[in-house]
């Protein structure tokens, strides 16, 4: 029971993260909106390119919900959010949001497939064959 739970969860927090990356994060980049020019020209990207980079976010994203795909989606979520938070940082905008997007990404591929937390917090090959155990 515990397990199915948690996989539940995983599969939720999946899906909200992929309907925000499609829906409020992507989408901003393809409407046209009051502003929108200035916006990305104060982040250093042109309108063209953002269009480019929202297809990027969808792949990903859409990449992310399939299982087969959902691990290398995971890394490529996070390179690309950790060229988010550069990009804020560089401007000195407030940066922590894809931060805690990458966590919550990590988190909810974890939940679905629990060998993530076991690669991720087992004691390293070194310290399972030490001596004083």
């Amino acid at each position: 029971m515990k397990r199915s739970v948690s996989k539940i969860a995983g599969w939720v927090l999946s899906g909200l993260l992929a309907v925000f990356l499609c829906v409020a994060s992507a989408s901003g980049k393809f409407i046209d909106f009051e502003g929108k020019a200035e916006m990305f020209d104060h982040l250093g990207w042109s309108t063209d390119v953002m269009a480019a980079i929202g297809i990027v976010e969808i792949l990903i994203a859409l990449l992310f919900l399939i299982p087969r795909t959902a691990f290398i989606a995971a890394i490529l979520l996070t390179a690309y959010l950790g060229g988010a938070t550069a990009t804020h940082v560089r401007v000195d905008d407030p940066f922590f949001f894809p931060i805690i997007m990458g966590v919550v990404a990590w988190i909810a591929l974890g939940l679905r497939d629990p060998r993530v937390f076991l690669v991720a917090f087992r004691a390293s090959v070194k310290d399972e064959f030490r001596a004083d155990k």
